[in-house]
This record gives structure tokens, sequence and C-alpha cells, in this order.
């Protein structure tokens, strides 16, 4: 009994430790009292597009983005886009239709991230930024207290704000 007490201890203490190493943030408290954890990206700026007219794309190096996250969680993405004013603000979640043009995001393998425009022209590289959040399909999180009886079409129908504040994100 005592030797189970210690390993559990020692799990929960490597599991603190390997964590604290990502990014990620406490989400809301879940209805037994823990937090859940919910994965997030800074706003990324492309340095380079690639591709050709009517297909841009750039990756982003995502590792919280794994097959268990992609296939049982929920992915959401963002663009601020420089010169769009939508809804008094400039942050539209992906997809989405601004300045003439298609934007939208893939997860085309895990550990990495893929937003896309289909602009003629080569999107500017300066002033358009491109951030996703990660919410893992695991128990406690689908049970906080935050998300309970919300779906994954609920989260990607609400507003970037919205998100931020439900699962404590800062903006």
């Amino acid at each position: 009994m005592k030797t189970k007490i210690i390993i559990s201890l020692l799990i929960a203490a490597f599991s603190t430790l390997f964590f604290m190493g990502c990014s990620k943030q406490a989400g809301p408290a879940g209805l037994d009292g823990q937090n859940a954890t919910v994965y997030y990206s800074d706003w990324v700026t492309p340095t380079t597009w690639t591709g050709a007219s009517g297909d841009w794309y750039f990756d982003v190096n995502a590792p919280d983005l794994t097959s268990d996250i992609v296939e049982n969680g929920v992915v959401l993405a963002y663009v601020w886009l420089a010169g769009d004013f939508y809804d008094g603000t400039a942050v539209r979640p992906l997809p989405a239709y601004a300045l003439g043009a298609n934007w939208s995001f893939l997860v085309h393998q895990y550990g990495s991230i893929e937003f896309t425009s289909d602009m003629v022209l080569k999107p500017a590289t300066s002033g358009n930024k491109f951030r996703f959040i990660a919410i893992p399909g695991t128990l406690p999180t689908l049970k906080s207290a935050a998300l309970n009886n919300k779906s994954a079409q609920d989260l990607k129908s609400m507003s970037y704000k919205d998100v931020c504040k439900l699962l404590n994100i800062p903006e």
C-alpha cells in the first residue's frame, strides 16, 4: 500500500515537471475541482509564405498538437490581419473570408499547423498574425464547469474574446 502511494506521488511529480515545459494554461475548474489543461500558441507572424497564386501557406511548429488532441479534442485557430476591421475587432476565427481571400488552417501532420490563404498575390509577412488554441478531449477538460455542455461546434462559433475569457487565456 505504501509503495502504491509513493509511486503515485512520483508519477504526479514527474507529470508536473514534464508539463511545465509545454505551453499550457490551466483552464476552467472542472466539476471535480481539477483544472483542465488547454494549450495555446503565441501570436505568430509568417516570415515567408510558400506556394503560388491562390494557394499560399506557412507552417508553424506546434508540438502540443498531438494525435490525441487533434483526433479527440478541439483545435481553434485565429487570424489578425493588418487593415481588417471585423465586428469592432480585428481577430477572426478561422476559416474566414477577409481582404478578398479565404484564410484557413489545417493540421497536416501531428506537431505542426499550416495556415493558408487563397490570395492571388502573396500575403504580407508583416502585420498579419496567427494563433491556435488546442483543447484536449480528456475527461477533466470535457468535465470542466465552463465547457460542460459545449460541443466543438459551440466553441468554434464563439468569438475569440469569449473563448479566451472562458479558458482563461491571455489575449
